[in-house]
């Protein structure tokens, strides 16, 4: 028989869950956000807007594993309309 998962793992998983809901994860410890950052990756949840999410954060060790796995910003370039000029 299973043991029931813990509290923890419960909350790490519904954060995955609704990570784009999550504009702000500066509540959430930052002894989780690893592993939150790390199942983020694993299920294939991570955007442009959950990067910069835990970018925000400043965590060290999160930093450091999106330059050891050479994870970059999409720049989306912006084009110049007609709109704004002048007739």
């Amino acid at each position: 028989m299973r043991p029931p998962p813990s509290l923890l793992s419960l909350a790490i998983d519904s954060a995955l869950l609704n990570i784009n809901r999550l504009s702000d994860l500066s509540v959430i410890p930052e002894h989780i956000l690893l592993d939150l950052f790390l199942k983020i990756i694993g299920a294939g949840k991570l955007t442009e807007k959950v990067l910069k999410l835990f970018m925000a954060t400043g965590n060290e060790k999160i930093l450091s594993l999106i330059q050891e796995l050479n994870i970059q910003h999409i720049i989306t370039p912006v084009l110049p309309t007609g709109c704004s000029e002048k007739f």
